[in-house]
């Protein structure tokens, strides 16, 4: 049961934070989500997954691709569950919600995952011939980012007005100004909608709400800080990404990331 865990610096636009196969799955819950975009498919028996968006069964070469923070669970369906796996990173990551048409949860059947099986194994196998080929790794990790994407029809949501009216105008907002102390109230009353109205807008179209959008985003930007700007203080990054106080900084970080920023840091 090969398993890769990233131990490099990130180079490439896409490689993997972790990539395996063979593994014998257990059962999995995570509340606050993965810190990454990971992608589970069965190799032998079926497993069941929850996530905030549905429940899924995945027999053979079926997987599902779950985006960063959504909250989910997995654990054997039949009497064994053999999976393959893949978690995403990259110069480009910020790429990868518009290559899924910011869906936040992609299931895959098995026809296109049996394509997919093939370039895990090619990875895997990769990562054996050492040293390993970086470039032609950021391309195969690409390739199955791609196949994912193209498993199944995705509905951008671009030619809708609620998501043109409510939902694109307050993700502008986010963007822009992250590091101010934005709510989902402000946000809300920015597009004169309600906060719970703006919340369900959030998971029609993106699968979370507002504020663990707005909450993702920081993560993500404190993240970049904490890698490329390596003397910058936890205090800084806190108050540059919208955080009131480094205390609440690093609780929601650790329950995001599972690390605490300086772990995080020592780790990247």
């Amino acid at each position: 049961m090969p398993i890769i865990f990233r131990s490099t610096p990130v180079t490439e636009p896409f490689t993997f934070e972790s990539i395996g196969k063979d593994w014998e799955q257990d059962h999995v819950t995570r509340p606050g989500g993965y810190p990454f975009y990971h992608y589970l498919q069965t190799e032998k028996g079926a497993g069941k997954i929850e996530t905030s968006s549905g429940s899924y069964i995945l027999r053979k070469n079926e997987g599902l691709l779950i985006a960063p923070f959504i909250r989910h669970s997995y654990e054997k369906y039949d009497s064994l569950w053999f999976t393959k796996f893949a978690s995403f990173t990259g110069t480009a990551e910020r790429s990868i919600p518009q290559i899924m048409g910011n869906r936040q949860v992609v299931p895959v059947g098995s026809a296109r995952g049996a394509q997919i099986a093939g370039l895990i194994d090619d990875c895997v196998a990769m990562y054996d011939a050492l040293p390993f080929n970086s470039r032609q790794l950021s391309v195969n990790c690409y390739a199955i980012l791609i196949n994912i994407a193209d498993s199944t029809a995705i509905r951008s949501p671009s030619d809708e007005p609620l998501y043109q009216n409510y939902v694109l105008p307050v993700i502008k907002e986010i963007e822009r100004n992250f590091s101010m102390p934005l709510t989902v109230e402000t946000l809300s009353r920015g597009v004169f909608v309600t906060p719970q109205y703006l919340t369900r807008l959030f998971r029609r179209y993106l699968n979370c709400s507002t504020y663990e959008y707005l909450t993702s985003f920081r993560i993500s930007k404190a993240k970049e800080l904490l890698i490329t700007c390596p003397r910058l203080e936890i205090q800084d990054i806190a108050l540059r990404t919208g955080f009131s106080d480094s205390s609440h900084f690093i609780a929601v970080f650790k329950k995001a990331v599972g690390a605490t920023p300086l772990e995080f840091r020592r780790q990247n």
